[in-house]
């Protein structure tokens, strides 16, 4: 058989393999992003893809590659260093981590939610891993103090632990199927102080804003709103599907013989039942909004919009990473 022709330097991996402007496009490289499997990969061929994807945007093909394998090495680069800073990320803050870690915890929650000690362990077990994700897939090259971390960590917590004992109390009064809906209502509620709270440095001072090929236009706070609602929306909706659908599914069980029998079991079977649901979930709503979201130069700061005006005249959109 005859060597095989390299493939073209010109394949742009710096985008997506699939078209960004449709759901489902997105939702083919969130499946991919997300994919549990990445975590099993071992430093070697972790090491291997990130000298493949480095190369190659210098130019440099790694002899006998196809062009399946240079997505698969994107991939693969993509689930492990910071799109900004190119740092290794924390194995449990990856997004291929997401389906597993959440599943364990958040079927835990919604199993032990019954007492106080559980609901507050639980919560900020569950509080202490969306800190570690959002540090770790923070936008943007800004660090973020250590001060900043603790605030919205300590707030984050206890918003979850005040709404869940809070509700708990109320739901004693009603039937328990709504009881069981609790630890849905305090991760929303942690979510919308959590997230704003570890990006407030991205509000305060915004995050880059570029052109339509990437030349940085400034900064912009407004941008950062945007980006950051479209998170917390993506955020509670992706834990929706996990929390809501098994509880229904878990109250009948409960009443027939074989967890009566087994209750012990309960944790397990919830668990497994979030995890169904997070495998689609997750990919699906981080594939709402595109990851390069824009906006109109006419919405930015007034300041922000003379730069742009003055420098790039005929700049309308500008577009921004919106973090995950």
């Amino acid at each position: 058989m005859a060597a095989e022709c390299t493939i073209s330097t010109s394949i742009n991996i710096k985008e997506p393999r699939w078209d960004q402007g449709t759901f489902v496009g997105r939702a083919k490289h969130f499946f991919t992003v997300t994919d549990p499997r990445n975590i099993l990969l071992s430093n070697e061929q972790l090491e291997k893809a990130r000298h493949i994807i480095l190369d190659y945007k210098k130019g440099v093909v790694t002899p006998g590659l196809t062009e399946d394998e240079l997505w698969r090495a994107k991939y693969v680069f993509d689930s492990a260093f910071h799109p900004d800073t190119g740092e290794k990320m924390l194995l449990i803050g990856r997004m291929s981590a997401q389906v597993p870690m959440n599943m364990t915890i958040t079927g835990c929650m919604m199993t032990f939610y019954r007492t106080t000690p559980a609901v507050l362990f639980w919560q900020w077990i569950n509080q202490s891993f969306n800190a570690i994700v959002n540090y770790t897939n923070r936008s943007g090259d800004a660090p973020i103090t250590v001060n900043q971390l603790g605030t919205a960590y300590v707030s984050a917590t206890t918003g979850a632990v005040a709404t869940a004992l809070g509700l708990n109390a109320l739901a004693k009064h009603v039937s328990p199927l709504i009881g069981r809906f609790v630890p849905f209502a305090a991760v929303a509620a942690a979510n919308c102080i959590n997230i704003p709270l570890m990006r407030q440095r991205e509000l305060k001072h915004g995050i880059p804003v570029t052109d339509e090929n990437d030349n940085r236009l400034g900064e912009s706070s407004k941008a950062a709103q945007q980006a950051i609602t479209q998170v917390v929306v993506s955020r509670i909706l992706m834990a929706s599907p996990g929390m809501a659908i098994p509880p229904f599914l878990m109250n009948s069980l409960e009443k027939k013989a074989f967890l009566k029998r087994f209750p012990w079991m309960s944790a397990p079977i919830q668990v497994g039942l979030v995890g169904f649901c997070l495998v689609f979930a997750t990919p699906l709503c981080c594939a709402l909004f595109p990851q390069k979201s824009s906006m109109a130069v006419s919405r930015l700061e007034a300041e922000l919009q003379e730069k742009i005006r003055a420098s790039h005249p005929g700049v309308e959109t500008v577009y921004f990473n919106k973090g995950l």
